[in-house]
């Protein structure tokens, strides 16, 4: 798309090849040979397979080995970071499964088509732009600066084909393009991915930044289940483990007449809470409702409602079916 990808997309877009996906399913079931690995991904030619392969083994995702049975033959596993990256292909898989009009089976077209939109539209930054409301493509224009109006463009006719859009009724103003909560709950796997680049370092991954973690915010907000009791500001910071103070970036979270929105912090921005951690903390914080690493001071109790409806809204169903799922456990 003509810019750096964006913390997660190089990692949903890997999950978007449907062969990847085939493999690495193929493989949480054990070990494999070539034979059964071919089986498996629907017959391609063995040089195309043998192609995947290489790229996922020099990645560090899968394992290769020499057969005592048949010289010259080998067998293939998952490493750990492999079963990981499978963990997060079946979170694509739960967010695929609750399309509009069905679910889509990773691997499929479709489900190519509808991972493409939520990486490009996140790298473009027009799913953010988009996350307060309908905008038409001038007004996307005017506001993205640092993409070009073909790119947007491409971008809006990729997430309209993916059944991502509503599109408005066309006005003076031109046709207006709204967000899908459907494509808001696609922050899920976008998290799970930018994690798993994040805790390997994957080659050629974005970094996650305080931008990331404000536009998650900012998207996931209609989808708060806020009770009415629940008010005040929550101020935020993320940096750098081994930076100083000066390498946070903060930001403030207000929940007010059960309806949340997110800001930069300034100096008269009075805030009811602090939290303040790492990149890891806050994964840790939203994904497994474990906020143990953050600092917390202030109204304690709002900040963790917060947090723990932010998980509800995005990874509470997916928590339950891990809960009666077993995880697949490396085989070399």
């Amino acid at each position: 798309m003509g810019r750096h990808v964006r913390a997660g997309g190089k990692t949903l877009t890997l999950l978007g090849t449907p062969r990847t996906f085939l493999i690495l399913r193929s493989l949480g079931e054990g070990t494999k040979c070539q034979l059964d690995l071919r089986r498996d991904a629907g017959f391609p030619a063995q040089s195309t397979l043998r192609g995947h392969l290489a790229s996922l083994e020099k990645a560090g995702i899968v394992v290769k080995q020499r057969r005592d049975v048949f010289p010259g033959a080998f067998e293939y596993d998952l490493t750990d970071l492999g079963c990981e990256l499978l963990t997060v292909a079946r979170g694509v898989e739960r967010w695929l499964a609750t399309a509009p009009h069905g679910p889509l089976e990773l691997g499929s077209d479709p489900a190519k088509a509808a991972i493409k939109g939520l990486a490009e539209s996140w790298t473009a930054t027009v799913l953010s732009a988009l996350a307060d409301g309908p905008l038409t493509l001038t007004e996307l224009d005017k506001r993205i600066v640092a993409v070009s109006y073909p790119t947007i463009e491409r971008c809006l006719q990729t997430m309209h084909l993916a059944e991502q859009l509503e599109i408005g009724p066309r006005s003076s103003r031109g046709t207006p393009y709204a967000i899908t909560d459907w494509l808001r709950h696609g922050l899920a796997p976008l998290a799970h991915a930018a994690r798993w680049e994040h805790r390997h370092r994957a080659d050629g991954a974005a970094a996650v930044d305080h931008l990331d973690i404000a536009d998650a915010l900012m998207l996931s907000a209609p989808l708060f289940d806020l009770p009415g009791r629940l008010s005040g500001i929550c101020q935020l910071a993320v940096g750098d483990p081994h930076g100083s103070a000066k390498d946070r970036r903060l930001g403030y979270i207000e929940v007010r007449r059960r309806e949340l929105s997110y800001g930069e912090a300034y100096p008269e921005i009075k805030p009811d809470a602090w939290a303040s951690g790492t990149v890891d903390s806050w994964f840790a914080t939203v994904i497994d409702t474990n906020p143990d690493s953050l600092k917390l001071s202030g109204d304690q109790d709002l900040a963790l409602a917060i947090f723990e409806r932010l998980h509800k809204a995005l990874f509470a169903s997916a928590a339950r079916e891990q809960a009666t799922v077993a995880e697949p456990q490396p085989q070399g």
